[in-house]
């Protein structure tokens, strides 16, 4: 599994948006859809990397594509 270390969640957020993602629901965690396609990103700072590889991967995204988001 690819690893992103030191992601806050609201860049994440932010990045994931510019992709064609938006917010569905808030919570403990940050419920995003694109319309066809579901991510969760949890409310850590930082996030998890193993975790936010997860969350890229989800998205269908590469670790590429996601870095030049940030």
């Amino acid at each position: 599994m690819p690893k992103l270390p030191g992601i806050n969640h609201l860049q994440a957020v932010k990045a994931l948006e510019k992709s064609g993602f938006w917010i569905a629901r808030q919570g403990k965690h940050i419920v995003m859809t694109n319309g066809e396609r579901i991510v969760t990103i949890p409310r850590h700072n930082p996030v998890n990397a193993m975790t936010m590889g997860g969350i890229v991967r989800d998205a269908g995204l590469t670790l590429e594509q996601f870095r030049k988001l940030l």
